[in-house]
């Protein structure tokens, strides 16, 4: 399989079309080699309009909805940046000239995308996502849906920081967009989209007698 052809083609008919105008972004994502972030007997899926397995059921958002996200965010050459799961955004982020680190609770993640990561220039953490590395952040990303309103990851966050990510509590989640100000966060909402929801971020149920 021709993957630089198929990179071409997710950029023209993925990207392109659906109001990413950013010409830095449109660069990186066909720089960045997606097929490396799947397992090899996966590799041709990469390029197709899904959400292919990495491992231990965490997924490749569809190139759409990260390209949009990622344009959302303005992310600038030498600003900070978490990729919350979200190890292909992590690269893109990198080819931006962003310094990154991918965060995963899942080290089997790491044992499929850790080589083209580090080739990436990304820093990796395996950790409980609830939990952000460090701090300090001036953007987060996350490829996956979050439950509800993140605050451990606002709280990383530097003034004039963002974080991008989908909402989800039901069949379709609502992508937002927060930035961090002197006086608090601001919240909007950009589009619709409905990756898995990263269940471990879900808030413990409680019981009331």
């Amino acid at each position: 399989m021709d993957f630089a052809a198929a990179r071409k083609v997710m950029v023209d008919s993925q990207v392109r079309v659906n109001d990413v105008t950013d010409r830095a972004l449109q660069a990186a994502l066909l720089a960045v080699p997606r097929e490396r972030f799947l397992p090899a007997e996966r590799a041709w899926s990469a390029y197709a309009e899904m959400e292919p397995e990495i491992a231990g059921g965490r997924r490749l958002m569809l190139a759409r909805d990260l390209s949009k996200l990622l344009m959302a965010l303005d992310a600038r050459s030498g600003e900070t940046a978490l990729a919350a799961a979200a190890p292909y955004a992590a690269a893109v982020l990198a080819r931006l000239g962003l310094s990154v680190t991918a965060q995963e609770s899942d080290g089997s993640v790491f044992e499929v995308v850790g080589e083209v990561l580090a080739e990436e220039g990304v820093r990796t953490v395996t950790a409980p996502l609830n939990v952000p590395a460090e701090g300090g952040y001036d953007v987060i990303v996350c490829e996956c849906a979050v439950p509800g309103r993140p605050e451990a990851w606002l709280n990383v966050l530097n003034v004039g920081g963002r974080m991008a990510v989908v909402e989800r509590t039901g069949p379709v989640g609502k992508a937002v967009l927060y930035v961090r100000g002197e006086q608090g966060v601001s919240r909007r909402e950009l589009f619709n989209a409905a990756p898995p929801i990263l269940a471990e971020l879900s808030p413990i149920p409680t019981f009331a007698l």
